[in-house]
């Protein structure tokens, strides 16, 4: 179920329209924006940083509102959806501007909110990053189910998964061989929801949490979302989750995965975006290795 976040009838009076008096003369817009998110972390947190500020999103519809007159009402439309999409919460966001004044030639009712209007809805489509992991148990068969299982999960979307690479494990006490793999997609969801659904994934596999960096079943981590090449790549980092993943580019277990599902791929190192092939090249990949055919998808 997704939850929603609804401003309705922002109102500006400002100059847009194809017309040369349009650009002149400011006339009365109105603005409805629906906003769809996950509201349960912020439900049961209080946190106004698991959710959307409504005030920031109606400032920032005004300021493109209030920005030089343009001919359509659909670019300002397109921008405000935009700018609401840039925010870590928002799954998806329709905007209407209506354009109650409009030089149509005709009539419109004077009574309530009439003529032109032009809607626009967009969905988020943000690149991510999962690790995977496991070293107890049917380390193969936990994997191939996982991957199954990320691919059932609604607003995620894959399409690579590395092979499987057998590697030392690092850190906590001595424990078995892991396999690691790596899985790229697209995600819709707010990083802490998409979060949710790996530890729901995990604890399915039997995973515990009670020795860090112990041996599990199965481990699932958030390594990135969005792109860092084009400087939309989520970073923040609070209790619950910091991305991207603060110790990514050290792990030659994810690098070397994440660089055979995608050749291109890059990761933000502090303020630099790097290569993974030479963060890989640079780092200490010598207790990896090729692991077992697999088939994930």
């Amino acid at each position: 179920m997704t939850d929603k976040i609804t401003i309705t009838q922002l109102a500006v009076t400002t100059p847009h329209g194809v017309l040369a008096h349009e650009k002149r003369e400011p006339q009365r817009f109105f603005v409805d924006i629906v906003i769809e998110c996950d509201l349960s972390s912020a439900g049961t947190s209080d946190d106004l940083g698991q959710t959307i500020s409504y005030a920031d999103v109606a400032q920032d519809a005004e300021r493109i509102m209030l920005q030089p007159p343009v001919d359509l009402i659909e670019s300002l439309a397109e921008q405000i959806a935009a700018s609401v999409l840039a925010r870590p919460a928002a799954e998806a966001v329709e905007v209407t501007v209506h354009k109650p004044d409009a030089p149509a030639g005709v009539d419109f009712s004077s009574i309530g909110l009439t003529g032109p209007a032009v809607t626009v809805r967009r969905e988020q489509h943000r690149p991510v990053v999962i690790a995977l992991g496991a070293n107890l148990g049917n380390r193969v068969r936990t994997l191939e189910s996982a991957v199954r299982s990320l691919g059932r999960i609604e607003g995620l979307a894959l399409t690579e998964v590395s092979g499987l690479f057998e590697t030392d494990p690092v850190g906590g006490p001595a424990q078995p061989d892991y396999l690691n793999a790596v899985a790229v997609g697209t995600t819709r969801l707010a990083p802490w929801t998409l979060l949710d659904r790996l530890h729901e994934i995990e604890a399915g596999r039997g995973r515990t949490r009670e020795i860090r960096w112990g041996a599990r079943t199965l481990d699932l981590d958030l390594i990135q979302i969005g792109d860092p090449d084009a400087d939309t790549d989520l970073r923040f980092g609070s209790e619950k989750l910091t991305l991207p993943h603060p110790r990514a580019a050290e792990r030659a277990f994810v690098l070397a995965p994440w660089l055979d599902a995608d050749q291109r791929a890059h990761l933000r190192v502090g303020r630099k975006v790097v290569p993974v092939a030479e963060l890989l090249r640079s780092g200490d990949a010598s207790g990896i290795h090729v692991g077992p055919q697999w088939r994930p998808l």
